[in-house]
């Protein structure tokens, strides 16, 4: 059998699985998320942190929690890795330096998992079960909850009020993130993942001396850190390394729970706005994009350029000969459109195109199908600016779902869209204009800005993944990518949540004649061409002083 042949083996595979839990999973949740019943153990924790679960929020006291909960959380992981010298468990790692620990409190509460240091070599087993882990758990939620504060402000009418953070909150854990957790790490358990909270110890003869392991609960962790698009590794190898990901099948698994609530939630939303055909609509914009990425990829690693990549099949520099290039380019696109991180090859060593499909897909907002929660609610902002540019091009006021999109609305989606790219433009071009900063690229040209580019791309994006590269372990990198990280995460919440608000409030507005269907496939192309346009316009001149740049000279 080809490399090729088994790629696309692999691929139709994936989304045959996909397929087959959209439905259940997709009405799972939306079912959680629209209950009035409180299980038991559920009302101990909101007795535990005095809320009343079943107060409903308008979006200011919403995004209270938000921030205070991930404020908390952060302070919270800043203390544990700081006091991780004396607690038990600690396998001898003394305590994390204020400014690593700083970009990775910032990080896993970001739902980034973005990492300056190898797991294996600096974290213990209770901050990485009881700090790491538990962010995976409740960063994911976060998110989670956010967009179904969004939905249901267009669900709603005549009311600002979205619901309950911290039941959305508490639900997104307890019902859906931990069965599907507890269910998964069984399964990369049997496939060969270890969970065990063993201490380090040598492992034979590598390069004239020996090799250190530490174990660790990590078919746990690796479960949620894909299930909750998280990607923080327990080892430096990250999903690379056999003890996380330790067979082809395995692999294939990892992708799956990658992607399966990102486009799941897309039935959630059509379920929750009382229109299915809606939710249809964003499943095909993202999947098309998927797609159309994921084929790309394909094509550019197995192209061959010369005998060595004849005889290698293909582009097979830095990649696991495990997984080959189909499975590694397919798990490369699902890691950067989705807001998870994780690796299972060097980002760094695919062709310079390669790299820059990478970087694009984080670039689009990581809506294809993007992170849990963060992934349909950048989605749906993008459509609000779809109709939006719509109605200038019919003279028509632009209409979504029954709510008028007026100057509030496309104000507050604007700002979401500049505010990320803002981000990474600013801290790339300070890093590149200070001499400091550009001593940690490990390569000269193109390549090495395009490995400054991609840090602060998957920072402030909160994706995560590295190119590699870079040595991102000093006080500039730790200090500017966590407050991207923070800022990334943070400040386009503010402006969903007062969007939800504007459009709760509103009333229905009756379809007419020449309302624009949202739910045809003249409207998906649409919703294509203009997240395609906006991030080619805003980053095209940074993409083509690196990964272009670099691709066109090889």
């Amino acid at each position: 059998m080809s490399p090729v042949f088994a790629g696309v083996l692999q691929l139709l595979a994936l989304v045959a699985a996909l397929a087959l839990a959209y439905r259940p999973l997709g009405d799972y949740m939306a079912k959680v998320y629209s209950s009035e019943r409180h299980y038991r153990p559920e009302k101990w924790i909101y007795k535990a942190i005095g809320a009343n679960p079943s107060a409903e929020m308008r979006w200011p006291a919403y995004l209270r929690g938000v921030l205070a909960f991930s404020a908390v959380s952060v302070l919270f992981l800043y203390a544990l890795q700081r006091a991780q010298g004396i607690l038990p468990g600690s396998l001898g790692f003394s305590a994390v330096d204020p400014d690593q620990a700083f970009n990775t409190a910032a990080s896993f509460v970001a739902n980034t998992n973005w990492q300056s240091y190898a797991g294996e070599q600096a974290m213990g087993h209770v901050v990485q079960t009881g700090g790491l882990a538990v962010q995976n758990f409740v960063s994911a939620a976060v998110g989670m909850a956010v967009a179904v504060a969004l939905v249901r402000g267009f669900a709603r009418s005549r009311t600002g009020e979205l619901g309950n953070f911290w039941s959305d909150l508490v639900r997104g854990v307890f019902r859906i993130l931990l069965p599907i957790s507890v269910i998964g790490a069984v399964i990369l358990v049997a496939c060969g993942a270890i969970q065990n909270f063993a201490g380090i110890h040598e492992v034979g003869q590598f390069m004239g001396g020996s090799r250190q392991w530490n174990g660790g609960a990590v078919a746990s962790q690796e479960v949620i850190k894909e299930l909750g698009t998280n990607g923080g590794g327990y080892f430096n190898a990250n999903s690379a390394h056999p003890f996380e990901n330790p067979s082809p099948f395995s692999n294939l698994f990892e992708i799956f729970l990658i992607l399966v609530i990102p486009f799941a939630l897309t039935r959630t939303f059509g379920r929750m706005v009382g229109s299915l055909r809606q939710g249809y609509a964003i499943l095909a914009t993202m999947a098309t994009i998927w797609l159309a990425f994921t084929a790309l990829m394909m094509w550019t690693e197995f192209a061959h350029h010369g005998p060595a990549f004849e005889v290698a099949g293909g582009a097979m520099e830095g990649k696991e000969t495990r997984f080959g290039i189909g499975a590694s380019a397919i798990f490369s696109v699902a890691t950067t459109l989705t807001s998870t991180g994780a690796v299972n090859s060097f980002h760094s060593s695919f062709t310079g195109l390669g790299g820059g499909i990478q970087l694009l897909g984080m670039q689009l907002g990581e809506i294809a199908p993007g992170g849990v929660g963060s992934g349909l609610y950048g989605m749906l902002i993008m459509a609000i600016i779809a109709v939006f540019i719509a109605g200038l091009m019919v003279g028509r006021t632009p209409e979504y779902l029954g709510k008028k999109i007026g100057t509030r609305q496309i104000k507050l989606a604007a700002c979401y869209i500049l505010i990320t790219p803002a981000l990474v433009l600013c801290f790339t071009a300070a890093a590149m204009a200070l001499p400091t900063p550009g001593n940690s690229m490990a390569n000269p040209g193109a390549h090495g800005f395009s490995e400054i580019l991609y840090a602060y791309t998957s920072g402030a994006n909160n994706n995560g993944s590295a190119f590699a590269g870079l040595n991102a372990d000093t006080q500039w990198f730790n200090s500017t990518i966590g407050l991207a990280m923070l800022l990334g995460r943070f400040l386009p919440m503010v402006f969903v949540l007062a969007l939800a608000g504007s459009l709760a409030e509103q009333k229905p507005v009756p379809e007419t004649a020449g309302t624009l269907r949202t739910d045809k496939p003249l409207y998906t192309g649409l919703l294509v061409g203009t997240i395609l346009i906006i991030t080619g316009l805003t980053y095209f001149p940074a993409l083509a002083l690196g990964p272009l740049a670099e691709g066109l000279a090889s």
